[in-house]
C-alpha cells in the first residue's frame, strides 16, 4: 500500500526560483510535465544520478533504497573515489554497484550502517534518513532559526537539524503546516527532487 509520503504534497511542488530543464528531452511516459518532480527527474537523468527503471519509466512513486541513494548523492558529488578504508558491512560486496558511493558515504561519516556489521542497502530510505545524508554533505550546518514548526520532530532526534535546514533552504517542506512525517518511504521522485534542490539552493 503506497505511504502517504508518496503522495505529492503542496511542500513538494516546484518553486519559482528552480532553473527549468524544458529543453531537455523526456523519455519518461510516467514523468509528466506539472508534476513537482518533472525538472528534477530531467535533471538527474540529464546528469547521469539515475536513469530510470526502464527505458521508459522512471517509477516515480517506487520507493528508494539506502544503496540507489547513497549512489544517487555520490553521482551528484561527482563519483569521487572513496578513501582507502576496510567496510565493516557483510551485506556490502566489492562486486555491488553500490560499493564505492557505501564506501564514501560510510568513510565520510555521511551515513554509518544500520549495525555494525550491516549496512542494509535494500532497505527503503525513509525521509528523514534522505535529509540527514544532504545535510551531512552540506557538513551539518546549524539552521538559522530556533522555531520547529513539526509535532513529529523532536528536539533530540538524530535528524532534527537536518530538518530544520532542509527546510530552510527549501529542500524539503512537511507533509502539513505542522507535520514532516520523518519515518515515511522517501520515493525516488522525491529523492531526486530533493537532490536538485539541494544542488541549486546556492
Amino acid at each position: 500500500k503506497p505511504a502517504e509520503a508518496e503522495k505529492p504534497v503542496e511542500s513538494e511542488k516546484p518553486t519559482q526560483t528552480e532553473k527549468t530543464q524544458e529543453t531537455k528531452s523526456n523519455p519518461f511516459v510516467d514523468v509528466i510535465k506539472g508534476q513537482y518532480y518533472y525538472d528534477a527527474v530531467l535533471w538527474a537523468a540529464n546528469e547521469g544520478i539515475t536513469g530510470g527503471t526502464s527505458a521508459n519509466t522512471f517509477s516515480p512513486d517506487a520507493n528508494c533504497s539506502r544503496a540507489q541513494v547513497v549512489t544517487f548523492l555520490h553521482r551528484m558529488i561527482g563519483s569521487p573515489e572513496p578513501a582507502a578504508i576496510s567496510l565493516p558491512f557483510v551485506d556490502v560486496k566489492t562486486s555491488d554497484y553500490f560499493y564505492k558511493p557505501v564506501k564514501l558515504a560510510f568513510g565520510s561519516k555521511i551515513t554509518g550502517g544500520t549495525s555494525n556489521t550491516t549496512f542494509s542497502p535494500d532497505e527503503t530510505c525513509s525521509r528523514a534518513q534522505v535529509v540527514t545524508f544532504l545535510w551531512r554533505t552540506a557538513g551539518q550546518p546549524k539552521p538559522s532559526g530556533k522555531s520547529n514548526p513539526f509535532a513529529d520532530v523532536k528536539a533530540d532526534i538524530y535528524y532534527y537539524d537536518a530538518v530544520l535546514w532542509a527546510v530552510e533552504n527549501g529542500i524539503t517542506g512537511g507533509t502539513s503546516a505542522n507535520t514532516f512525517s520523518p519515518d515515511n518511504n522517501c520515493t525516488r521522485a522525491q529523492v531526486v527532487t530533493f537532490l536538485y534542490r539541494f544542488i541549486n539552493k546556492q
